[in-house]
């Protein structure tokens, strides 16, 4: 293969970029759903003849899939030819895709008889059909329920579409119109890679560009080892929880350990709960270097060194241990249409093992627990269906060691403006706002979250509210930092219908009611009571902190003015502050029985089980628990009883002996 030089190598890094970044501005361009053209739910870049990716956008689209292996879709298709187009929406079909709202693209671009590389993207579409509006719901439980999923397909061969499957995906959708638009932009974006790749073969020829193409992966691993190398070796574990692992259910725990040694380092997820009854599965295959649960570690790697390559190489000084049947590996049929949500914490878990090494670099808990809202009404003045995603209720992010976290920006998606929502969908918002006092307190504060008030006006109006989570468990804060505020769902507030609708993500609505929605904040970082005055009285004059608020800080507001007095002697009396991460209270509660020893013991005893027993067996296990732990006070042995109990209950189970594969 040609060697290059470096400075050509970081020209043609720099036009592969831009080549990403012209196949989005085409796509954002060119969309209609406002959640692709607005909210910029969509990714577009450039992979090797073997599907590694090496290059994407830096501030366009969603920056989860920087790194995406398009390998496993790739080999599904048994030979390319120019012109044509592969498409799949399948969880389970090479493990691309990872729900099924996500549509997935790829065009081979050749030179003569070179496969140069693959021009790919993806669009969230805002239904695929399925048993609910938007086709996500923590409620669904396999993946059948979540709408058509199409194989890794030729949707265009050699220039020429397959009507066949155009027709039964749109035959399959709430609004076919939208779907269509959309997939039309994801094809223009395609073309408009090609074109760019086509430039670059004139100007450097083609062996150059395909020496660059892999270059600029191995330069992406060079960086990313640094990172490693500048870094203690050790293991840095963290645990976090999904509040309820299913309507009404019990928490979820996600566990994981970060193994550092030398340049490299492995994500140990084992510990994390079985395979879940619910929407919040995983999809990652088992493979190593999936990118779900490496979002975070990207995240990490980019806010140490803002200039490295943004590509596939990123992931190879990392592998992840993913046990099969876990909520990080499910096996088919399970439902994997909230894995978004997963994914969402874990990214955060990722932030908080590597701030057990790396304090004073990153930052506190982002806030997590936001709702991305759907809605599917009547417009009354045609009768028409009308439908569409109308906005993210985004929380912060969190504090650290140089500034206050971001309000209201949680992740990629962007803010959809209210007079475009009003306009694809016949509802009225109320308010569109940050809630005061929900960053975590701190030297450096927490993000505030955002807000929406809305009002519904036709019946058999249904609100699809996924990612909903953080009401009960909140994020944590840094150095000493709060944890921030959790998150609200109300019906009809302030009046005397008014209704906690909880983690509930789909809401049937009448004429005339009112929902809010508010997502969680984000945690502090530092102890409170070293902010300066000056700043929490900016705070409380900008309304970001109440005068309640700011004797989190020690600070006394009397009707909008400080008491200095006061200030001074509360901060007087402040006794010696919390250090590493700070947990809140009812994290804290919950704990006392359901400790790490319990988990472990919890979870090796689960994963002895055969897969289609672990779910159940944890809720009965959890029901025994926690009503023998209230007399004994022991939940390890406990957890023994309960489990002896139900195998002699249900004697068809066998469990594996230790060490026994599964």
């Amino acid at each position: 293969m040609t060697t290059l030089d470096p400075v050509t190598l970081q020209i043609l890094k720099s036009h592969f970029e831009a080549a990403a970044e012209s196949m989005a501005y085409t796509l954002l361009r060119t969309a209609h759903s406002a959640f692709v053209k607005e909210t910029e739910d969509f990714t577009s870049g450039l992979t090797t003849p073997c599907g590694q990716t090496f290059a994407s956008p830096k501030d366009l689209g969603a920056t989860w899939f920087i790194g995406l292996d398009y390998k496993g879709a790739i080999e599904a298709i048994p030979g390319y030819a120019p012109g044509d187009i592969c498409i799949t929406n399948d969880p389970y079909s090479g493990y691309v895709c990872t729900h099924a709202p996500d549509m997935h693209l790829w065009m081979p671009i050749f030179e003569g008889e070179t496969l140069v590389c693959f021009a790919v993207g993806h669009i969230h579409n805002t239904d695929m059909g399925g048993a609910v509006p938007a086709s996500l719901s923590r409620a669904l439980t396999e993946v059948q329920q979540e709408g058509i999923r199409i194989p890794p397909t030729k949707l265009v061969e050699r220039g020429v579409m397959n009507q066949d499957v155009l027709r039964i995906m749109l035959r399959n959708v709430r609004m076919p119109d939208q779907n269509w638009g959309d997939l039309k932009a994801q094809i223009a974006s395609l073309k408009t890679g090609e074109r760019k790749i086509r430039e670059a073969i004139a100007r450097f020829g083609v062996e150059t560009v395909c020496a660059a193409t892999y270059g600029v992966l191995d330069l992406a691993d060079r960086q990313a080892r640094r990172l490693f190398a500048s870094m203690q070796d050790g293991d840095y574990t963290f645990t976090d929880y999904i509040d309820e692992d299913s309507p009404g259910g019990v928490p979820c725990r996600l566990k994981l350990t970060v193994r550092v040694s030398g340049d490299e380092a492995v994500f140990d997820f084992s510990g994390s709960d079985p395979q879940l009854q619910s929407a919040l599965n995983m999809p990652t295959g088992g493979l190593p270097r999936h990118i779900l649960p490496l979002v975070g570690y990207n995240y990490v790697v980019y806010s140490l060194d803002p200039t490295v390559a943004l590509n596939t190489g990123l992931l190879r000084p990392v592998r992840c241990i993913l046990p099969e049947g876990s909520v990080v590996n499910p096996v088919y049929p399970a439902a994997t249409g909230m894995r978004s949500l997963t994914c969402a914490r874990i990214q955060g878990m990722v932030v908080g093992a590597f701030s057990l090494a790396l304090p004073d670099r990153l930052p506190a808990g982002p806030a997590g627990g936001g709702g991305i809202l759907n809605v599917r009404t009547t417009d009354s003045r045609t009768g028409r269906l009308a439908m569409a995603s109308i906005n993210p209720i985004t929380g912060g992010g969190g504090g650290c060691g140089r500034e206050d976290g971001q309000d209201g920006s949680n992740s990629f998606l962007k803010n959809t403006p209210i007079e475009i929502t009003e306009s694809e969908v016949p509802i009225r918002v109320l308010s569109y706002e940050l809630v005061p006092d929900s960053g975590g307190a701190g030297r450096y504060r927490g993000g505030l979250a955002a807000q929406m008030t809305f009002q519904m006006f036709s019946p058999n109006s249904v609100v699809t509210a996924r990612n909903r989570d953080r009401v009960r468990f909140s994020c944590w804060g840094l150095e000493g930092g709060q944890p921030g505020a959790t998150c609200g769902f109300l019906r009809n507030p302030g009046t005397e219908r008014e209704e906690n609708l909880g983690n509930t993500d789909v809401v049937r609505c009448s004429p005339g009611d009112v929902l809010r929605i508010s997502a969680a904040g984000a945690g502090g970082w530092g102890d409170p009571f070293s902010r300066p005055v000056a700043e929490v009285m900016d705070d409380v004059a900008q309304g970001k902190v109440s005068e309640i608020g700011a004797l989190a800080y020690g600070v006394v507001v009397r009707n909008g003015l400080l008491d200095k007095a006061a200030t001074e002697a509360s901060r007087a009396d402040s006794q010696q502050r919390e250090t590493g991460i700070v947990f809140d209270p009812a994290r804290l509660a919950f704990e006392r029985v359901w400790s790490n020893a319990a988990w472990d013991a919890l979870s090796e005893k689960l994963f002895a089980l055969p897969i289609e027993w672990r779910f159940f067996m944890k809720h009965e296990i959890f029901a025994g628990v926690n009503a023998d732990t209230a007399a004994e006070g022991d939940p390890v042995a406990a957890i023994e009883r309960a489990y002896r109990r139900l195998l002699e209950l249900y004697p068809q189970i066998v469990p594996r002996r230790l060490g026994e594969a599964a």
